[in-house]
Parts: C-alpha cells; sequence; structure tokens
C-alpha cells in the first residue's frame, strides 16, 4: 500500500515511501515497474525526465538507456560524474510500458502524471536544486507549460530562484533536431547549463 505523509523533513524518507508508491497501479494504470529515481542530499542540479523505458524500469536506476547514453554525451559527463552531479527524477515514476501502437513507449496519463506529481514536489521543497533540466516536451510542459521545442529550447527561466534550461529529448524517434537551427538551440542550451555547472564548481 502506497504511503504519503503530511510532510517531510528528509530526503531519505521521501525517497523510501517514493520507492514503495504504487498509487497508479493501485488506480489502475498498467506500469510495468517500481518507482525509479537517484540522487542524494547536497546535490545543486536536477534532472527532470519524462518517465523510466523499459531498461530504466528493469535496471531501476534512471538514464540508462541508449537515450541516457545521448544525454550524457551531450552534457560531456562520464556515468560516475553524471549521477554524482544530478539529482534524476521524472514526470511519472514507473516504466508505463509499451505504446499501444507498438511504437515507442506508452505516454503517461494525465492523472499518473497528477498522482507523481507530489514526489517532484516534494524534492524541490528539500533539495532546493539551484539548476533544473527538464528533458523532452512532457517535462518541459510540466515545469515551464511551453508546448513547442522551438519556444524554450536554447534560452533559461527562472522557477522560485532556480536556473531552469530545458532540453530537447536524446531520443533517436525526435526528428526535432534534424533542423539546423534546433540543433544550434540545443548547443546554447547544453552551453548554459555547463556554464552553471562550472560555476557550482568555483562558488
Amino acid at each position: 500500500m502506497s504511503r504519503r505523509r503530511s510532510s517531510y523533513r528528509s530526503l531519505a524518507s521521501l525517497q523510501a515511501d517514493n520507492r514503495r508508491c504504487r498509487a497508479c497501479a493501485e488506480a489502475g494504470f498498467p506500469i510495468e515497474s517500481r518507482p525509479v529515481l537517484e540522487g542524494h542530499v547536497g546535490q545543486r542540479a536536477y534532472i527532470y525526465g519524462q518517465a523510466p523505458g523499459i531498461v530504466e524500469g528493469v535496471e531501476g536506476r534512471p538514464w540508462r538507456g541508449r537515450a541516457g547514453q545521448t544525454l550524457r554525451r551531450w552534457l560531456e559527463l562520464d556515468e560516475d560524474e553524471f549521477y554524482a552531479t544530478f539529482y534524476c527524477a521524472s514526470v511519472t515514476r514507473c516504466y508505463p510500458g509499451r505504446a499501444p501502437s507498438g511504437e515507442g513507449d506508452r505516454t503517461p496519463t494525465p492523472r499518473e502524471r497528477e498522482l507523481c506529481s507530489f514526489w517532484f514536489d516534494w524534492e524541490l521543497r528539500l533539495l532546493r536544486p539551484d539548476l533544473i533540466v527538464p528533458v523532452g516536451g512532457l517535462a518541459i510542459r510540466r515545469l515551464l507549460g511551453f508546448t513547442s521545442l522551438d519556444a524554450c529550447i536554447g534560452s533559461s527561466f527562472d522557477r522560485g530562484g532556480a536556473t531552469v534550461v530545458p532540453l530537447p529529448h536524446p531520443s533517436g524517434v525526435s526528428r526535432w533536431l534534424n533542423a539546423p537551427d534546433n540543433r544550434a538551440r540545443l548547443e546554447q542550451a547544453l552551453a548554459s547549463v555547463a556554464s552553471r555547472l562550472d560555476a557550482f564548481d568555483r562558488e
């Protein structure tokens, strides 16, 4: 049975309850893994994905599949650096299964996103990150409200004192990066992330 406390004082207790959460399964959704997240107290950068993929669902660790490899290459971080730098979570925390069409993964429903928003809101309260990087359209819409990648990739935003730098999803399914202008937007976004991380190291 899922448990959600009225308030949390520690990240460890929040994570323990999150990892036991079965709210979406209890609501009848066909999720195919336990919640996937990783991070620790003191991390100043937060990666906000869409939902775990099948590899992440099996391994229980975010960004383990091909998209994660691409993301780390974009950021020029090896695995150890990536997980040491970023608290990793997502709009929905469990692998949602394949899409009914058989092409790609199922997009989590608005109700699933709502059920998972509790964990995200408490993570931000406890971590108070200085940098948030939403990755992909679903995460960007949830955090910033944009429905178009063109309108936000390459720009930085403020959310409660945190710098928000959105990135497109590093999936081979997306064709957005085929346009030269969009690749330039991505390079600008990655430069903004690198600059913010460098500033952390100097502080």
